[in-house]
């Protein structure tokens, strides 16, 4: 079995950082986009669902023509993240009067579509390099996803005085560099067997397999919160703050997540994968279900309770993924990772269309709790992995 390079863990994961910047790309220059063409406050959970519902799109695609599998994951990370970027920029060149809310709307779903290139297959670039201690190099790699989702909110706040055009063309220029690295500096891995045809069986053990089942439904449950609360997060904050002042916190409470993921893969060496989720997990639906009282108390509280939610919120998917990686069959793993993102993601649409259109009407105080049903239902559907006590990695 061949070992991986010193180098590669850190190529993938800062472009993996690069290539997810797409995601909310939009989201941090939302009130400019809303000023210019007239969008209306609710199209921030439509712009984001775009993405969300391209996404799933192409993960449907990738998975059933099982694309990661019989082609070089490589070549299809740098081909997704130069049509991810060129659909980025679109909107800045735009025709001038021609660009509402549907051209938007369709641009952001291919961006996402695209994405479907860049995260799963990211991941199992990293299963192929990293059969041993996956956790840790998923902690890494998702790690560096959190931050990508969350670096247009910080491009925001640190250029504040950027048109949003600046804006777009910088995180497309990040996502073309970070498929330029992994074609340029990561080689094919020989460990994962190259798949010659469609593994219809593998899915079928998504559903068989207990224990490939249990942390999918964990993930499952994790994903009704975690896209959701990204989401919310500038609005939950700029209940306290406002200006630049907002996209600085946003950028800190969703980049927060990081450091749950990176810490996390670490204990897992130690505590097993599934302990790792599994805690991360009951730690962001406590956050859930404090929120009434966390919206009332005093800055610090308020401030130390999103801090913990961000990292919590993202520290369990490195672990759901890399318990996946490990359980499906291997010749299979870049189409199941893909099926489940694909299906965790159709999760998160239900969950940012109804807690964004109720936030229109009710406190965000009285909403948040119910994020808490989604970890509540993963913990469940982790349970056989945690064996008297004893997390099995």
């Amino acid at each position: 079995m061949s070992v991986a390079p010193r180098h590669v863990l850190p190529v993938i994961v800062a472009a993996q950082f690069a290539g997810t910047s797409l995601w909310f790309a939009v989201n941090a220059v939302m009130p400019e986009l809303q000023r210019s063409l007239g969008l209306a406050p609710a199209a921030v959970g439509s712009l984001t669902s775009a993405v969300q519902l391209g996404f799933i799109a192409g993960t449907l695609v990738f998975a059933l023509a099982a694309v990661a599998d019989r082609h070089s994951p490589r070549l299809v990370f740098l081909l997704c993240a130069i049509a991810g970027a060129l659909c980025n920029a679109a909107p800045v060149i735009w025709p001038v009067g021609a660009l509402g809310l549907p051209e938007l709307w369709g641009l952001r779903a291919l961006t996402g579509f695209f994405l479907a290139g860049i995260y799963p297959v990211g991941m199992k670039i990293a299963a192929g390099w990293y059969p041993q201690g996956l956790g840790r190099a998923l902690g890494w790699l998702i790690g560096a996803l959190v931050l990508g989702t969350a670096s247009p909110h910080a491009l925001r706040a640190l250029g504040a005085a950027w048109p949003w055009q600046q804006v777009m063309l910088a995180v497309s220029a990040l996502a073309l560099a970070g498929g330029w690295m992994v074609w340029r500096w990561v080689p094919e891995s020989t460990h994962l067997p190259r798949a010659t045809r469609m593994q219809w069986g593998a899915f079928g053990a998504v559903l068989t397999d207990r224990k490939l089942r249990a942390p999918v439904l964990g993930y499952f449950g994790h994903m009704w919160e975690l896209y959701t609360l990204w989401v919310l997060v500038p609005a939950i904050v700029a209940t306290r703050l406002s200006g630049g002042a907002v996209s600085f916190a946003a950028f800190g409470v969703i980049g927060a997540g990081a450091a749950g993921c990176v810490v996390g893969g670490w204990l897992a060496l130690r505590y097993g994968s599934a302990r790792i989720a599994a805690a991360q997990l009951a730690t962001s639906g406590l956050c859930c279900l404090v929120a009434p009282l966390a919206m009332a108390a005093p800055d610090a509280v308020f401030a130390a309770w999103l801090l913990l939610w961000g990292i919590s919120v993202a520290g369990d998917s490195p672990q759901f993924s890399a318990l996946t990686a490990t359980h499906a069959p291997r010749a299979a793993v870049g189409s199941v990772l893909t099926l489940v993102n694909c299906i965790g993601f159709s999760i998160s649409i239900v969950s940012i269309q109804a807690f964004t259109a109720l936030a229109q009407r009710h406190d965000l105080a009285v909403l948040l709790p119910a994020l808490g049903i989604g970890p509540l239902l993963g913990l469940c559907g982790l349970r056989p992995l945690l064996v008297r006590g004893r997390a099995l990695s």
